[in-house]
This record gives C-alpha cells, sequence and structure tokens, in this order.
C-alpha cells in the first residue's frame, strides 16, 4: 500500500511521496487520452532522474512529453498499447516501448505487470463522494479496488457513469486543477467516403445496435442513418457523430438486449459538445473495455453492425489495419474485438472499410498479397464484409476463389487486370490451378 495524504494535496507533493516508494522496475498505468493526469504527469516527468527502470503503460497519448521521446532512458520510460499521432514518432525514433494486443485483453496484460499505482484524470466528486474516470474507463476500471489511485480531480472533467466510479475513502491520494480537454474535431467525410458509407447504410436494419470507429467514413455512415429506428450503440469509442444520431432521434436503443436504452462505451473522444453531452448523463455508461469489448458480450445483441477502417487488404481477405509495410501507425485496437462479436450476433454484420486507392489512385490498397512485414490486425476467417467505393466483397463462408473474385471486383477498374493476373499466379482461381496440375 503507498503511503499518500489522504485529503487534497499539490500535483508535486503527490507525486513525491509517490517518488520516495516507487521501487526499481516499477510499473504505473495511465488511462487512454483525457484520462492522462497532466499535472501529475508533469511532476513525474520532472522527478525522472530518482527513479529507474519505471515504465508508464498508456494507449492513445494526446500530449506530447519528452519521456514519450526517451529523455529519460533507464529512470523514467513509455509503453504505448496503441500508437497516436504523438507516440508514433516517438516509437519510431525509437523513444518508447509498443506492445501490440487487442483492446480487450489489455487490462489481463497490465494486471499481469502488478502495477504499483494507476495515476488518472477524475472529476470533481458528487455529494456521495464517488468520484468517475470522466470521459473514460477502459483498462483503468478493472484496477478500481484493486490497485492504488492517484487522482487528478479536473473541475473540466465531466461527470460520468457506469463501473468508472470510485469513492474518496478508496483513492489513494488526489488533487486539484482546471484545464481544458482535449478536443478532436469531427472529420468531414469526402465524395468517396460517402458513397462508401452508402454501401453499408442500406445493409443496417432499424433497430441494429452499432459500433463506429474514429475517421471520415463512420462520420459518413452516422449522416446517413438520421432516418433509421430504434439504434443502439455499443461501441468502444464514443464520438460526435452519435450525439447527432440521439438528438434527432435515431439512436434509443429501445431494442438493444443489454443495457436497454443506454449507449454502452469505454472512453469518449471529440468536440466540447460530446464532452458536455456525457455529462451527468445517465443515457451513457462508461464500462471496463474488458467487458465493452469482450466478444462474447457484443455478441448477445441481434443485428450487431461493426464498422472499423483498413489500411490494407489482400485477396485472402487478410487486413493490415496498423501498418505500412513494417512501420506502425496505430495499433490492434478493438477491430478484431468487434469483427468477432459481429459473427457472435444474430444478424450480425461486420464492415472493414477503405479506399480502394492511394498514392493519387497509382497504388492499389487491395493487394495480391500484403506488403512485406505488414501486420495481420484481422484475420480472414474472421473478416465479414469489406467495403470501397466499388461495393462490398461478401468473405464469410466462400472459397479462396470466390474471395480474391469478390475483391477484385470492388479494387478500382484500373488494377483489375492485374489484380487477376496476380491472382492466377497465385493459383486462387480454380481454372488456373487445374491448367498448373495438368
Amino acid at each position: 500500500m503507498l503511503d499518500l495524504p489522504s485529503s487534497p494535496a499539490s500535483p508535486q507533493d503527490l507525486i513525491d511521496q509517490l517518488t520516495d516508494q516507487l521501487p526499481a522496475g516499477a510499473n504505473l498505468v495511465v488511462p487512454i487520452g483525457n484520462g492522462e493526469p497532466v499535472r501529475l504527469m508533469d511532476c513525474l516527468e520532472a522527478r525522472a532522474s530518482d527513479m529507474r527502470d519505471v515504465r508508464v503503460h498508456q494507449m492513445h497519448a494526446l500530449r506530447d512529453r519528452p519521456y514519450l521521446h526517451g529523455a529519460y532512458r533507464g529512470n523514467l520510460e513509455h509503453v504505448s498499447w496503441f500508437l497516436s499521432h504523438i507516440t508514433r514518432p516517438a516509437f519510431e525514433a525509437g523513444g518508447c516501448h509498443f506492445a501490440p494486443a487487442n483492446f480487450s485483453e489489455v487490462p489481463l496484460f497490465l494486471a499481469d505487470k502488478n502495477p504499483v499505482a494507476v495515476l488518472a484524470a477524475a472529476s470533481p466528486p458528487d455529494k456521495h463522494g464517488y468520484f468517475s474516470l470522466g470521459v473514460g474507463a477502459d483498462y483503468a476500471a478493472p484496477f478500481i479496488g484493486r490497485v492504488p489511485f492517484i487522482l487528478e480531480v479536473n473541475s473540466q472533467m465531466p461527470r460520468t457513469f457506469g463501473d468508472n466510479r470510485l469513492h474518496v475513502d478508496d483513492v489513494a491520494g488526489w488533487c486539484e486543477v482546471d484545464y481544458p480537454l482535449v478536443e478532436m474535431p469531427n472529420v468531414v467525410p469526402g465524395d468517396i467516403d460517402r458513397i462508401i458509407a452508402e454501401h453499408i447504410v442500406d445493409r443496417i436494419p432499424n433497430g441494429a445496435t452499432i459500433q463506429l470507429g474514429i475517421g471520415s467514413i463512420p462520420s459518413a455512415v452516422a449522416g446517413f442513418l438520421c432516418d433509421h429506428k430504434n439504434l443502439g450503440v455499443h461501441s468502444e469509442l464514443l464520438s460526435d457523430p452519435v450525439v447527432d444520431l440521439v438528438e434527432g432521434g435515431a439512436v434509443n436503443g429501445l431494442e438493444k438486449q443489454a443495457s436497454r436504452g443506454r449507449i454502452v462505451c469505454t472512453f469518449a473522444l471529440g468536440s466540447r459538445r460530446l464532452y458536455d453531452f456525457v455529462d451527468g448523463n445517465d443515457l451513457v455508461l462508461f464500462h471496463s473495455v474488458d467487458r465493452v469489448n469482450d466478444p462474447r458480450v457484443i455478441g448477445q445483441e441481434n443485428n450487431f453492425v461493426s464498422i472499423n477502417a483498413t489500411l490494407q487488404v489482400d485477396l485472402f481477405g487478410q487486413c493490415a489495419s496498423e501498418t505500412l509495410g513494417t512501420h506502425y501507425f496505430s495499433g490492434s485496437g478493438g477491430q478484431a474485438d468487434f469483427a468477432r462479436g459481429a459473427q457472435y450476433s444474430k444478424g450480425g454484420q461486420g464492415f472493414v472499410v477503405l479506399r480502394s486507392t492511394t498514392g493519387g489512385g497509382r497504388i492499389s490498397k487491395i493487394t495480391p498479397t500484403l506488403n512485406t512485414g505488414a501486420v495481420v490486425t484481422t484475420n480472414k476467417n474472421t473478416v465479414d464484409k469489406v467495403v470501397t467505393e466499388f461495393g462490398v466483397a461478401e468473405l464469410q463462408g466462400r472459397t479462396l476463389s470466390e474471395r480474391a473474385a469478390a475483391l477484385i471486383a470492388i479494387a478500382h477498374p484500373e488494377h483489375r487486370d492485374w489484380l487477376t493476373r496476380e491472382a492466377e499466379d497465385q493459383g486462387m482461381v480454380l481454372e488456373s490451378r487445374r491448367q498448373t496440375s495438368q
């Protein structure tokens, strides 16, 4: 147990006392995105020279820091479980570590590291003495009551509901701060994004439960769902487009099997409008990621629809969603979790979306094989439907020849002849295999 002040203290006092008790090789956990306690992390970096081999574990860091770039190597180091625009270049330059994992499994892997403490941002306590972890629950919530929490109570952090709440008596120490959350403006969809979205929306029935990722295509999908009825939301990420669907009446969750009438997520990231929407709103439940992203939980919903983006798909149906060749771009996140969950759902559908080309049309994103060194995020047996601006390729239950034909049909027309020749050379077309065997 950590010996820290029981009443509010300054961030520096909390970190000074924590640092004095940190053993060599200690692991600390910091929540995803805006769950990062900014002032506490400032003070932690200031004491880096007094530490030895301490590692901070976090997904999707939103604020740049020297320790992310290896400034205190051997003292204080960062382990990313999902790269952001901040940590991507830091990892490429060798400044921090990266641990690949499905989002649903991150709490389990972190628990194996026996973290000394969780450092987290939180909302002010309510009249009953309960803090909430604000716009997140993620992999931090499972440690409530099991690992000491040191909280940075931010007056601008929304108070939310779910299993992300903890009582003042269960907090090792806390301080008070006041600063705005990082906002991520909603991406405006382009013409191609809207075409892709239209292919998907036509297949989403009223009463479906949806999971939307972040980006232009999910935003476009949400824009076309305004006339749908009784939609539910069960998504690792809650973003601005969902607010529009709630306020427009398309989302009410009345046909959900679990948490009927509620939106379920594990973190929120977007504009101040989104943060204001979740503040004090018990329509939204923030649950731990090992619950939200569990494919078995997802599969309990009927007509579950998962929509996620990828970077490249090969003719077998393998999706590389986190690397550009050998270069890491992000991480596995929850894509495979939700793709598997959609498989378990009665009437479920898993959509993987991408534009057909890149490089001004010169490079097809549907390829005979994945680029050398590319990492498979969602395997061929799990991928259900692949969508480009040229249509939908349905893969599950199909032969290799049928898969290749379906994917070539949604590739850019200028690349289809080349892809067909490559498929024949690889023996993926039945006729070419017959000729080879003769």
